[in-house]
């Protein structure tokens, strides 16, 4: 595992409706290449609708999502994701009954280029690329620190190491761009401690570029490098953390007066 390439990703003026309801209006950040983004807001703010947009699950009805030069606001989920997007999901989404080394592999199938042909036959080819991505994944195994549990099945993992699979099968993907979503959901303070101790090391060691829904503020204060708010599906504040959190306009519709 190296360095990732410099990545940027940009939504511009990014809007999205289902019949008369209208989830986004008229979105546009940057995700700075490296760095870490997080989007905040109150339940129904819009912004794991979001992530949907960027990796392809949701089409906005106006708006260019830019990743790398390229507008993908139209692509087709496994495009985008072949492309280097990749994500973690709130509830893991990973297969409980097969082990940690397979759902990795799993992870990596848009990574393969051996075809349906040729994987039936197991042709030299075919084991020769599937001993490279093996010798990939078990390089982010020992990354995650995995790889004591490599043949466990994740279904008999506590919920907190869960989440760190799944963090694991994304990078699997080799990406450029890391969609988190609402990573510590679930978690206590010590397995939260955990997932912070992952994500600096992916942003510092691999430098990918993140972009991460997340409620804990304490995490987001203390780990994030800008803040994006949304409120009701519109932009309402941005910059740094401590600017952020500061303004009355974020308390007023979010924090509350508790974290005035």
């Amino acid at each position: 595992m190296g360095n990732a390439a410099p990545a940027t990703l940009s939504l511009r003026n990014v809007s999205l409706s289902f019949g008369g309801l209208r989830v986004l209006n008229d979105v546009s950040f940057d995700a700075d290449p490296g760095k870490l983004l997080a989007l905040i807001g109150p339940n129904g703010a819009g912004k794991t609708s979001v992530l949907n947009c960027i990796c392809g699950i949701y089409k906005p009805n106006v708006g260019i999502i830019r990743f790398n030069e390229r507008d993908i606001a139209r692509g087709k989920p496994h495009e985008i994701a072949a492309a280097g997007v990749a994500r973690t999901f709130q509830h893991g989404e990973l297969f409980p009954h097969m082990s940690v080394l397979d759902n990795l592999m799993v992870g990596r199938h848009a990574k393969m280029t051996s075809g349906v042909a040729a994987g039936a036959l197991f042709t030299r080819r075919v084991r020769d690329e599937e001993a490279t991505h093996r010798r990939a994944i078990e390089e982010i195994l020992e990354f995650v620190e995995l790889e004591r549990i490599r043949h466990q099945p994740v279904g008999d993992l506590p919920f907190g190491v869960q989440k760190i699979v799944g963090f694991a099968r994304a990078l699997a993907l080799d990406p450029k761009i890391l969609l988190l979503d609402e990573p510590s959901a679930g978690l206590n303070r010590e397995e939260r401690e955990d997932l912070a101790r992952h994500i600096l090391r992916i942003r510092h060691e691999l430098g990918i570029t993140m972009i991460w829904v997340e409620h804990d503020m304490q995490m987001v204060a203390d780990l994030a490098d800008r803040l994006y708010v949304l409120s009701y599906g519109e932009f309402l504040a941005e910059g740094s953390p401590q600017q952020v959190l500061g303004d009355p306009k974020v308390i007023a519709a979010y924090l509350g007066r508790a974290h005035g």
